[in-house]
């Protein structure tokens, strides 16, 4: 479904390239997650696939046709972004913030359809935030306001799922929540591409996992490929081990102190 190949992205007068040759694919029927430290790239992938990157070299790839032959309405009928960072430019009532997301659609702005209204009402209802689309967005919390973006994202359909941290600014309950509703949404389906430093939640719900170091792919692949203690720790450059979860068996990283004099 989405697909980067040997892909280079630099930013404006930067002497590095901050993603450099990476080649990764999301299928539909699967999360497929990108960790790696902060400055790593995960987000500049995002904003690549946003369209606010050119590759200097390679090609992002939606189900067969290059990013840069699709229109922004085309590339917004096939994939639904939460970024990390938003704010509205004015309040808006959550429902109607929520209903931006059939733009794409023609409608809202055209006139809201039936199936608009029923599109927002069910994305509202997945992310649980049917109970304040009466409330307007400065006065949501930071979890609210992270829940009510998937929801526009949700009502904006389409088949692959991209989020960058979905999970910041949530406490345990909603952070299984919003996984829980990914992991559904990939197994009707749906391609989930998604940016977290949540490794643990990750190796529990991820098929595969992209792990960046300055730009390069170190390594992809499934979880107990890549939730190895050498490998995290030569990439996080901090003590760590790797153990299994007593629930589920999925890799599980514990850091450790660093008791290096200092």
């Amino acid at each position: 479904m989405i697909r980067f190949d040997d892909v280079v992205l630099r930013y404006p007068r930067a002497a590095r390239a901050a993603v450099d040759g990476v080649s990764l694919d999301a299928p539909r029927g699967a999360i497929t997650a990108i960790v790696g430290p902060n400055g790593s790239g995960k987000s500049t992938l995002v904003r690549a696939l946003l369209g606010r990157l050119t590759p200097e070299r390679g090609t992002i790839v939606i189900d067969g046709t290059p990013l840069g032959a699709l229109s922004r309405l085309d590339a917004a009928r096939r994939i639904a972004l939460v970024p990390q960072r938003e704010e509205p430019a004015f309040p808006l009532v959550v429902r109607d913030f929520i209903a931006l997301g059939r733009y794409a659609h023609g409608g809202v702005w055209s006139g809201e359809t039936p199936g608009d209204r029923a599109a927002i009402g069910a994305a509202a209802a997945r992310a649980g935030v049917d109970a304040f689309l009466a409330r307007r967005t400065p006065e949501l919390s930071g979890g609210e306001w992270q829940r009510v973006r998937i929801a526009r994202a949700l009502a904006q359909g389409g088949d692959a799922l991209v989020l960058d941290e979905p999970t910041a600014f949530l406490d345990i309950a909603h952070e299984m929540a919003v996984f829980e509703l990914l992991d559904a949404l990939a197994r009707e389906g749906r391609a989930v591409l998604l940016v977290s430093h949540q490794l643990n939640l990750v190796a529990r719900f991820a098929t595969r996992i992209a792990l960046l170091r300055a730009g390069a792919l170190a390594a992809f692949g499934a979880p107990d490929d890549v939730m190895r203690g050498d490998l995290l720790e030569r990439v996080y450059e901090w003590p760590l081990v790797v153990s299994r979860d007593p629930a589920v068996g999925a890799p599980v990283l514990v850091p450790l102190r660093n008791r290096a004099p200092r």
